[in-house]
């Protein structure tokens, strides 16, 4: 399979269609392998457009709807960029390819590894892109401030201590999803010491699984 030309399809038939026109993101997409970022078995489906399964939960988002969230984020070069729950590191790739200076936080090692061949394809420029294990609900205070948080997949909610990690007038970028509702990408603001998000677009056709580390956890409740 010709995947270059795989993904210049994948560009032209699903992005562009969907709104995406910066064209620092379309190159990005046409030049990071997605296809490396996920096991072997998947690399046929890599460029479909649906969501693609890692186990435990975990997904890589559909190229369409990853494209739109990072054009919402606008992501300029030399940013400092915290990309939570990152998974293999596609949406962190991306971003690093268009000249952020990006940290991607995953706290399973598996999961992580998977985007090793695909990290070293992508032609990041040199110090772009590097990936810490640690708790993507926590994300990386010590390296804060950022000008700009991505999370990777869908939270009920985003933690004080993660949005506290943002600069003043920095943003946040995420799919946000009640349980058993549809989500939507929201785009959050830090301003005036102040975290607000609104509503981008609504996330069509599935219920994305809502990530792990974001999820409260069952107890027990004394009466």
């Amino acid at each position: 399979m010709d995947y270059a030309e795989a993904r210049r399809r994948m560009v032209d038939g699903q992005i562009r269609p969907n709104r995406v026109t910066d064209p620092r993101i379309l190159e990005a997409l046409r030049d990071v392998p997605r296809e490396l970022f996920v096991p072997q078995a998947l690399r046929v489906r890599a460029l479909a457009d649906e969501d693609l399964a890692l186990g435990g939960g975990r997904v890589l988002l559909q190229p369409m709807i990853i494209a739109r969230m990072i054009q919402l984020a606008l992501p300029r070069p030399g940013e400092r960029v915290l990309v939570v729950a990152s998974g293999p590191g596609y949406g962190a790739a991306i971003m690093a390819h268009v000249g952020a200076q990006v940290v991607a936080v995953e706290d399973e090692p598996g999961l992580a590894a998977m985007g090793d061949a695909g990290i070293a394809a992508s032609g990041l420029p040199a110090g772009g892109l590097r990936r810490q294990h640690g708790s993507s609900a926590a994300g990386l205070p010590e390296g804060a401030p950022y000008d700009l948080i991505f999370i990777e997949g869908a939270v009920p909610a985003v933690p004080p201590a993660l949005s506290g990690q943002l600069s003043e007038g920095g943003r946040l970028v995420a799919i946000m999803r009640q349980p058993h509702e549809v989500g939507s990408a929201v785009l959050g603001r830090r301003v005036a010491g102040v975290f607000s998000t609104a509503k981008a677009f609504d996330i069509p056709g599935t219920q994305l699984p809502l990530l792990p580390d974001f999820t409260p956890k069952p107890g027990f409740a004394l009466r």
